[in-house]
């Protein structure tokens, strides 16, 4: 799918969202990657009026060597970034707490998950780990595995 088709809206709309689909790592990994699944998944979210998330530390954890950077950089402009502060750590902390797991493993999983649950209602998040994400969302969140 070309780059053009993605049905960009402004960063930051005055309109009311209709909700918000959040991406993990490997979500915004394929939509870098222009997978034809992942594009018709985000443009299907934007024409229902939903905002699309990710977390700053996914683009840490998406970004490698191969990563084409002007994609990603053109990608970035389109979503909304959300910032990892002191609450949000803590309460991310409490989420892996709760929920048994530990370690570096779940840790931007619980951020993720952390953040997917403060947003915009309906959420979906699109992951690779649908199991840990159930985990830390609950049935709060939607998931969709890719």
């Amino acid at each position: 799918m070309a780059h053009g088709k993605l049905n960009r809206p402004a960063r930051r709309s005055t309109t009311l969202h209709q909700g918000t689909l959040v991406l993990d790592c490997d979500g915004l990994s394929r939509l870098v990657e222009d997978s034809v699944s992942v594009v018709a998944i985000v443009a299907e979210a934007r024409s229902r009026g939903m905002e699309v998330v990710i977390s700053a530390l996914t683009i840490i954890e998406a970004t490698h060597r191969k990563t084409d950077r002007a994609r990603l950089a053109w990608l970035l402009s389109a979503l909304r970034i959300e910032q990892v502060d002191d609450a949000s750590a803590k309460a991310a902390s409490a989420l892996l707490i709760a929920t048994g797991l530990h370690g570096h493993k779940y840790a931007i999983d619980a951020v993720v998950a952390e953040m997917a649950r403060r947003q915009q209602v309906p959420v979906v998040v699109l992951t690779s780990d649908a199991d840990d994400m159930r985990k830390l969302c609950g049935g709060s969140v939607r998931l969709i595995g890719i």
